[in-house]
C-alpha cells in the first residue's frame, strides 16, 4: 500500500492510470454496449448506425482534436486566463462543427449506401446537433485532463457508458431501425455535456486559478503557433482514428461494415492505453520540462507492463471475443482483430514519442509523422479494402503503425537518453578548465 501510495503521488502516473482506467472502464461498457446491439439489430441496421456514428466522430473529430494538444499544453499554464482559453476552445469547435456537419449531408450521396438514412432534413438538423455535441463531449477530456483532474474523466465516461446502455433497452422496443442505436448514445452525450462544464467552470477552474503561480501566462499568438502546427498533425491523427471505419463503410456494405467495426472497437480499448500515456507526459511536461526523459521512460515501462499482455490476450482469444457478439461476427472479424491486437504495440510506441514532442513545443515535427502515417495508413486501407475486404484494411492498418514506429525510434531514443546526455556534457564542461590547467 505504501508502494501504491508513492506511485499513485506522482502526477504522470496519477493521471496515466486514471485515463487507462477511463479507457478500461469505457472499452468494457463499450463491448457490453455493441453486445446488445448485435443481438437486438441485424447486421445490416447495426452497419448503418455504426456508419452515422463514425461520421459523427469524424466531423467532431476535425473541430475538437485541434484543440486537444492545446488544452493539454496550455491550460497548466493558462493561469487567471484558463476558463477564457476553455470556452473560446469551445466556441471556435461549434461553429465550426455546424459547417462541416451542413457540408458533409450536402454531400450525402458521395459516401455509399450506408448513409443513406441521413439525407431527411430533420435528421439532418439532429445529425448537425449531434456533431456540435460530440466535440464539445470530446474537449471536455482534454479540459479535465489539462486540469490534472483525469479521474473526473473516468467517473464522466462510466456513467456515461452505463446510461447509454440503459436508454438502448428502453430504446429497443420503442424506437427500431438504426435511429433507435444511435439516439440511444448521443441523448446521454447531450445531456452530459452541461453536467460536465459546470463541475469544470464551477470548481475545477477556480481551483486551478487558485492554486497557479503563473507570473505571465501564455500569449494568443504562441497558443496560435501551437495550433498551426499541431492541428495538421491532429487530422492526420484524426485518419488513424475516424477515418479508416467510414473509409471501410464506403468500401464494403453494411454487414460488412459491422463486421470490421466491432473489431476496430475492441481494439480500439487496448490503443487507448499508448494514446493515455502520450496525453499524460504531454501535461507533465509542460508543468515541469527538465524531467521529460525521466517521465518518458516511466511512461514507456508502466504502458509496456499493461499493453503488451493485453495485446496477447486480444490477439489469442481473438474468435472468443468476436462470438460474444454472434457467431458471423466471429467468422467474418477474428482475423482483422488479430491483425489490429498486433497493431496496438507499434502505434503505442509512437504516441508516448509524439507526447514527448508536444511537451517540447516541436509540433512541426509531429505534424510529418502523423501526416506520414496518415498517408500511408489510409492508401493501403483504401486499396487493400477493396481487395481484401476487413482483413485488408486491418492489414494496412498493422503495417503502417510497425513502419511508422522504426522510423521514430531513432529519435525516440534521443529523448529516452536526454537528461543523461546532458548530465555528460556538464561533466565534460566541468572537466575540461581542469585538463586545460594540467596540462
Amino acid at each position: 500500500m505504501a508502494g501504491l501510495r508513492r506511485e499513485l503521488a506522482d502526477p504522470l502516473a496519477r493521471n496515466g492510470y486514471a485515463l487507462i482506467a477511463n479507457s478500461g472502464a469505457t472499452g468494457v461498457l463499450g463491448v457490453a454496449y455493441w453486445l446488445l446491439v448485435a443481438r437486438l439489430y441485424p447486421a445490416a441496421e447495426v452497419g448503418r448506425a455504426t456508419a452515422a456514428y463514425a461520421a459523427m466522430n469524424l466531423l467532431a473529430g476535425i473541430t475538437a482534436l485541434n484543440f486537444n494538444g492545446a488544452l493539454n499544453r496550455f491550460i497548466p499554464k493558462a493561469g487567471r486566463w484558463t476558463g477564457t482559453l476553455i470556452a473560446r476552445s469551445y466556441l471556435v469547435s461549434a461553429a465550426a462543427s455546424v459547417v462541416l456537419a451542413i457540408l458533409f449531408l450536402l454531400t450525402i450521396g458521395w459516401w455509399g449506401p450506408s448513409y443513406s438514412d441521413l439525407s431527411g432534413p430533420l435528421v439532418g438538423l439532429a445529425f448537425v446537433v449531434c456533431v456540435v455535441a460530440w466535440a464539445i463531449f470530446t474537449l471536455q477530456d482534454s479540459v479535465l485532463v489539462g486540469l490534472r483532474g483525469a479521474f473526473w474523466v473516468f467517473a464522466e465516461n462510466s456513467l456515461f457508458g452505463v446510461v447509454k446502455i440503459v436508454v438502448l433497452v428502453l430504446l429497443a422496443w420503442a424506437l427500431r431501425g438504426p435511429g433507435g442505436i444511435y439516439a440511444s448514445w448521443m441523448l446521454p452525450a447531450i445531456v452530459a455535456v452541461p453536467l460536465v462544464n459546470m463541475l469544470i467552470f464551477g470548481n475545477l477552474v477556480p481551483r486551478h486559478v487558485a492554486a497557479s503561480d503563473v507570473a505571465s501566462p501564455p500569449h494568443w499568438r504562441e497558443i496560435g503557433r501551437f495550433l498551426a502546427g499541431d492541428y495538421s498533425g491532429a487530422l492526420c491523427l484524426l485518419v488513424t482514428l475516424s477515418l479508416v471505419p467510414v473509409v471501410v463503410a464506403a468500401r464494403t456494405n453494411a454487414a460488412a461494415n459491422a463486421y470490421f467495426y466491432m473489431a476496430w472497437l475492441i481494439a480500439a480499448i487496448v490503443d487507448m492505453i499508448g494514446l493515455s500515456m502520450g496525453m499524460s507526459l504531454t501535461v507533465e511536461g509542460a508543468f515541469d520540462v527538465a524531467s521529460l526523459a525521466a517521465n518518458c521512460r516511466k511512461a514507456l515501462r508502466r504502458m509496456a507492463s499493461m499493453l503488451i499482455p493485453c495485446a496477447v490476450l486480444l490477439a489469442v482469444l481473438a474468435p472468443w471475443w468476436l462470438r460474444l457478439f454472434g457467431t458471423a461476427y466471429a467468422a467474418h472479424s477474428a482475423r482483422a482483430l488479430e491483425l489490429l491486437a498486433v497493431a496496438t504495440l507499434p502505434r503505442a510506441v509512437t504516441e508516448v514519442y509524439l507526447g514527448a514532442l508536444r511537451a517540447q513545443n516541436r509540433t512541426s515535427l509531429v505534424a510529418v509523422i502523423q501526416a506520414a502515417r496518415a498517408v500511408v495508413m489510409l492508401g493501403l486501407v483504401v486499396i487493400l479494402a477493396g481487395t481484401n475486404g476487413t482483413v485488408g484494411a486491418a492489414a494496412g492498418v498493422l503495417a503502417t503503425q510497425t513502419v511508422v514506429a522504426m522510423s521514430i525510434s531513432v529519435g525516440l531514443w534521443r529523448v529516452l537518453t536526454g537528461d543523461r546526455q546532458t548530465a555528460r556534457r556538464a561533466t565534460a564542461e566541468r572537466r575540461a578548465p581542469g585538463e586545460v590547467r594540467a596540462q
